[in-house]
């Protein structure tokens, strides 16, 4: 199996190195740094790096690495919680001698490698938990924090697992010594200016035949200095937990690319496949695209609204 490829590889590289997408969330950093810190116990005398753009926001579960070029040449590099080449943090991956992806999304992926996914799992810390278990690995404490961390977002607290399996590696990874309380103490607590950041967002919410939406452009983040990601995936859940509103969207422009990143959930109706359509993807429930401007976001919300009143129709059939 191509897993077990993978874990002959780990043995044979002297050289490995990690990546993930860019604007890691913390399932993304999770996996990237708790698989780094669990081979870097296994193996000590590798060298062992993870790399992309840093994060702000999730800075308290560890750092990137800076290294040059030349540590590529000869190297093994592992993508984690992505499959879309120009999503990749730190293009260098292309230099490496082999590449290995491991996610859980609902894409095909189109980079050059090999390709371990499983779109059953929640989450790709899950994923790489369960790789590590299956292949006898000690999981320390600091590489289970942040893989637990990497867990708990993703499946909105559990909230959304597909299967008892990730409790199973939740369970395995609370043993191994990871800290729940330092994750929840890092991610579930605000300043006063970011509750009031979230007031300000909850009164731009707008409501159309059971989708809920947000638009936002550049002027935002001349009002709030933040991350792009504490505005665009930050703040597309203030929208859930409403009864009307079964699909929720946040469009957020963005400068740098001169495009509307659009984060899309829903409650309990599919809607990836909308996100493919416009050239993203991500989870059934919980995907993304990014949109040429606010007229695109607006065709998006109307495929929603389709959706909702298709799977209305099913309702009413049975």
């Amino acid at each position: 199996m191509i897993e077990d490829i993978l874990f002959e590889k780990f043995e044979q590289y002297d050289t490995i190195i990690i990546h993930r997408h860019e604007r890691p969330d913390l399932d993304a950093l999770g996996s990237q740094l708790g698989l780094k810190l669990t081979l870097k116990n296994k193996f000590p005398n590798k060298n062992i790096y993870a790399v992309g753009d840093p994060s702000r926001r999730y800075n308290f579960i560890g750092s990137m690495d800076l290294i040059d070029d030349s540590k590529f040449v000869n190297a093994l590099c592992i993508i984690v919680d992505v499959a879309v080449a120009n999503m990749v943090s730190d293009q260098r991956y292309k230099m490496a001698k082999e590449v290995f992806v491991i996610d859980h999304h609902n894409n095909q992926c189109d980079i050059t490698a090999n390709w371990i996914c499983d779109n059953k799992r929640i989450a790709a810390a899950e994923l790489i938990t369960d790789l590590l278990i299956k292949h006898n690995y000690f999981i320390p404490s600091d590489a289970a924090t942040a893989l637990y961390g990497g867990i708990v977002t993703d499946s909105g607290r559990f909230q959304y697992g597909y299967s008892s399996s990730v409790f199973n590696v939740a369970s395995h990874l609370v043993k191994s010594g990871a800290n729940p309380k330092y994750i929840y103490d890092n991610i579930y607590v605000e300043t006063q200016a970011e509750r009031d950041m979230k007031l300000y967002f909850q009164n731009q919410i707008k409501f159309k035949d059971g989708v809920s939406y947000i638009k936002s452009g550049d002027e935002v983040f001349k009002k709030f200095h933040v991350e792009f990601q504490d505005i665009s995936r930050g703040m597309v859940n203030i929208m859930a937990g409403v009864l009307e509103t079964e699909i929720w969207c946040n469009f957020t422009y963005d400068v740098t690319k001169d495009a509307v990143i659009g984060e899309f959930r829903s409650r309990s109706i599919p809607i990836v496949d909308v996100a493919k359509k416009y050239g993203g993807g991500g989870h059934l429930l919980a995907c993304g695209a990014t949109l040429k401007d606010f007229d695109e976001a607006d065709l998006v919300i109307n495929d929603f609204i389709e959706l909702i009143k298709a799977s209305q129709h099913e309702d009413e059939g049975e």
